[in-house]
């Protein structure tokens, strides 16, 4: 346990001398606030205290740049190493390939929660300050914070297998915005365009639930929002929070970050220094 924490402690350095985590805390902080401050306008219409509106509105920033910048720190945990030739030393160390993995997933993870805490902290702040109501969306904005981690831990596995599969910087970022694009874009726009085509029928009824849940994002959305007292904040998806089991949708989140783990470990077994 001592050198895999070793192996955290050296990469979050690394981390910290690239400015990732000034990044990722700036890019959540930013966010977070601006969404703060422009989510607050529905407050008065739903009849819900300001935090929970916040909640809603940071749902939606979430799925958009929790995984974004889980993969820009993760895509070349792997590739780099093979690029800057140090993976030949690495794998000299006392442990196997997925306990270097663990090493720097944990790194990686607690670099997420400072940039999410932080974010979500002074977006908190923000509504608690103009909104003595505000306490009664802490249950929602906590859920909101640990559903965030998992799902930048799933991204953040998955871009350890890209790196992995890769084995250079280059193509491992390329590969890396193209899933994002196609995870968090493209794959909503495909589904909306089959429930359209299929008007009512059989994949709408009986597909459409499972393939929107076995998306991570797609499930991380579903379960917060399921759950929130402002759901109509976050117009086009509150229906579907509202029609499937967040039991389901939970599952997802918690499993991807094990299906992605497994799949970066296959995919460094099969890397040669």
């Amino acid at each position: 346990m001592n050198a895999i924490l070793a192996i955290s402690a050296a990469e979050f350095r690394i981390a910290f001398r690239n400015r990732w985590v000034a990044i990722a805390i700036a890019m959540m902080a930013v966010f977070s606030l601006v969404l703060a401050g422009a989510g607050s306008a529905p407050t008065g219409t739903l009849g819900a205290d300001r935090l929970s509106v916040t909640v809603a509105s940071l749902t939606s920033l979430a799925v958009y740049l929790v995984p974004l910048v889980a993969l820009l720190m993760s895509f070349d945990a792997i590739a780099g190493e093979v690029e800057r030739g140090t993976l030949p030393l690495m794998l000299t160390y006392p442990l196997g390939r997925f306990e270097i993995l663990l090493g720097k997933f944990i790194a990686h993870l607690v670099i997420l929660s400072l940039a999410v805490a932080i974010g979500y902290g002074l977006a908190a702040g923000a509504a608690i300050w103009t909104d003595p109501r505000a306490s009664a969306g802490f249950p929602a904005m906590f859920r909101l914070f640990w559903t965030s981690l998992l799902l930048g831990a799933a991204f953040v596995a998955i871009g350890y297998a890209i790196s992995a599969f890769a084995r250079r910087p280059g193509a491992a970022a390329g590969l890396a915005i193209a899933l994002w694009l196609v995870m968090i874009v493209l794959y909503d726009l495909g589904l909306l365009a089959a429930v359209v085509a299929d008007d009512g029928g059989r994949f709408t009824t009986e597909f459409f639930p499972w393939l929107l849940v076995g998306n991570p994002a797609d499930a991380f959305r579903l379960y917060n929002l399921a759950a929130s007292d402002a759901t109509a904040a976050a117009a086009g998806i509150g229906a579907a929070a509202q029609t499937i089991a967040p039991s389901h949708a939970l599952a997802s989140i918690l499993l991807w970050p094990l299906l992605g783990l497994g799949l970066a470990v296959l995919a460094f077994r099969k890397v040669t220094p």
